[in-house]
This record gives structure tokens, sequence and C-alpha cells, in this order.
């Protein structure tokens, strides 16, 4: 087996695929990529740890078909080292020798007939532009819990009706909520798919710089493919396992009536935020008291060091005194993607909703909305 490819497609198609490796494998030959020539000289570079597979089909310069296992992180620190130059790569009884330029370096092999053949892809549900995508599944996913001792909540929930996919994830703490529109390949299709987070997270980022659409490949109640969800953009493919679909129900906890509404300028508002954070212990609450066209931010009290600073903002309601935890806060607000951070809120005790973009006519529901609890501040 043997190939010639340019550095930079080689080196980007490795590191993509080496982002699904583990680090620590169950078994030795899963730390392994898997690098097929075709007849047709196409080049295919996979690898699978049972829960995630990923896999990238290039064109060649020039190949000669066969199979060979190497070491993915390997494999992906070298390529991101060679100089800009044609990739040789020959295998050579037991071992791969990898030539760019002056640079020449020896791997041994792995037994390819060990590896494990890569799931089958399920049945193409519908397309989004990458970019879209990618933009959704990150507002999405702050808000997905890391706690693997609760799964259900490390999660993305993906609830598709028709032409709308509805994205929520939540940790207990905050809920994010985002609607996006696609193009279903069946008009009245509909799925529930629990995507474990940070591998969705991963995958969109990653598809999301295709500029190309992203093909769902996601299976309708008891189709082929029940138990897995795809993703496929300009050669790139990737597969996961789905999580069981409990879920909280979530839509009863976001409230649809306010007490009070301000608007600020979000990047004054993170800015804001951080300095006054700067003497908030792990676990201590920003405060914030809106009063009429300002809001005055504070942290830390007593014999603590504590800060203080007072924002312009729009505000309409009742004089209020709230407290949320300020990385949560901070999250969302880099979550939002708008010049205008919008905190809706209900009493002091209460969830509230961080939203932004133009405002919202009559009844109609932002397509993201981020809940966050307050903490309750004592008396």
């Amino acid at each position: 087996m043997m190939f010639r490819i340019e550095r930079d497609v080689l080196a980007e198609a490795v590191a993509w695929t080496a982002r699904s490796l583990p680090a620590r494998p169950s078994v030795p030959v899963l730390a392994g990529m898997r690098l097929e020539v075709t007849e047709e000289q196409k080049l295919k570079l996979s690898g699978f740890d049972y829960e995630v597979s990923a896999e990238v089909t290039l064109e060649t310069q020039t190949g000669e078909a066969g199979v060979v296992l190497v070491s993915g992180k390997l494999l992906a620190e070298i390529t991101r080292a060679l100089p800009a130059q044609p990739v040789d790569f020959v295998v050579e009884g037991p071992k791969a020798v990898v030539t760019c330029g002056s640079a020449r370096f020896t791997l041994l092999t792995m037994p390819v007939e060990d590896y494990p053949s890569l799931p089958a892809m399920p049945p193409a549900a519908g397309r989004v532009g990458s970019d879209v995508f990618a933009s959704a599944v990150g507002q999405v996913a702050v808000a997905a819990g890391r706690d693997d001792t609760l799964p259900m909540l490390t999660g993305v929930r993906m609830e598709i009706e028709g032409d709308t996919v509805t994205l929520a994830a939540t940790d207990r703490y905050r809920l994010a909520v985002r609607e996006l529109k696609w193009q279903p390949g069946q008009p009245d299709f509909a799925a529930i798919a629990m995507i474990p987070g940070k591998t969705l997270a991963d995958t969109a980022k990653a598809l999301g710089s295709t500029g190309a659409e992203v093909e769902i490949a996601l299976s309708s109640s008891g189709g082929t493919g029940e138990g897995m969800i795809g993703f496929s953009s300009a050669g790139r493919r990737t597969t996961t396992r789905l999580l069981d679909p409990e879920f909280p129900k979530y839509r009863s906890l976001l409230p649809t009536e306010f007490a009070a509404k301000a608007e600020l300028s979000t990047g004054p508002f993170v800015e804001a935020v951080k300095r006054v954070a700067l003497v908030a212990e792990r676990n201590t609450p920003v405060r914030m008291a809106f009063r009429g066209g300002e809001v005055v931010l504070e942290a830390g009290s007593g014999d603590e060091a504590q800060a203080v600073e007072v924002l312009p903002v729009d505000y309409d309601g009742e004089e209020m005194n709230i407290a949320f935890n300020h990385q949560f806060l901070l999250e969302g607000l880099g979550a939002i993607d708008s010049d205008v951070a919008r905190l809706q809120m209900t009493t002091s005790t209460k969830p509230a909703i961080l939203t932004g973009g133009k405002p919202v006519d009559g009844d109609a529901a932002p397509d993201y909305r981020y809940l966050i609890m307050p903490i309750r501040l004592s008396s």
C-alpha cells in the first residue's frame, strides 16, 4: 500500500479523524487509525471506539490499494509537524514509512484484522447548513451537564418535527433551547434523539468549517439504525451511539410571563461581570440591583474583597435584586450571539430567561432561550 498527498490536506484529515480516538482505549488496537487506499485511488481515514466513529475520504495524487493500521495520535502529531510539501506514505512489511521533504518517519503497524468494522450510517433524514448547525449546537451544548453519574443530563435532546429542529440541554441549573429550520427528506419526518453533548459539540464545530451542508442520518421510530445518529459533510462522516431518551419536561420550565425586562449592551455587560467576578469565590454569586436606568453589579461581602460596577440599562419593571452564578451567566451571554442582551425576570427566586437579537413581536418566542436559575440571596 502507498499514496502521495498534499501535506495540509492530510494533516487536516488526520487531525479530524484522531479527535474521536479514545485517550485511554480499552484495547490497544482502538488507539489505531485505519488508512485504506481503494482501487479508485481514494484514501479513507477512519477511527472507531465502539461509541463514536469518524471517516474522511480524500483524493490522492498517486496510490496503490491496501489497508494499514497505525497509531492515530502519533500520526496526527507527525503530519501536523511536517513541512509544506507532498507526503509519501508507504507500507514496508510491518512498518509504515512517512516521507515529506527531507523528513522521514517510520511507524509500527498494528494488526488491522483485529480492528472493528465501522457501523453503517442510519438512513439519511435531511440537511441543514453547516454554519447554522454549528452555531445552534454551540448555543445549546454550553448548558449540558458534565457529571457522568447523571448521563441523561450530559446529552443534547434533538426533537425533529417536519422542517423544525429543536435542540435542548440542561444541567439542572440552567437550560438552553434553540429552534432552527432544516430540509427534511420527508415533510412529515419526526424523531427524538438524545445525543452525547460533548460529541455533538465537537462534531458540529468540525463540520461547521466545511462550508457545505450537513446531512443528518437518523432513524425514525423502529427503523434501521435505531440507537445511532450520523452526520456527514464534504467527504467526512461520523456516527455516535445515542443516550437513553429520558429527559426532563423542559417546556414547562420556560416562563411565559415576566415582571421585569432589562436590555444591556452585551459586550460591556460581559466585561463588567468578568471584572466584578474577580472577587467572587467559586460558588458565590454576582449580585445585580436593577433601579430605573441603571444596574449595580456587586460581588464579595463582609471581610472579603469586594467589587462594584454600575452599567446603564433599558429597564422595564419594579426594582429588583437578583443574583446568578457568574460562570453560568457568562456562558449564557457568550451563547446569545447578539449585541443586545435581554434578561427577563419574574422574581428574585424564579428562573430568568436570557435572549438576544431583535425585539420579540407579539407572542412569538425567540429562536434561542437560555434559562438560568438565580441564587437565593441571604436576607
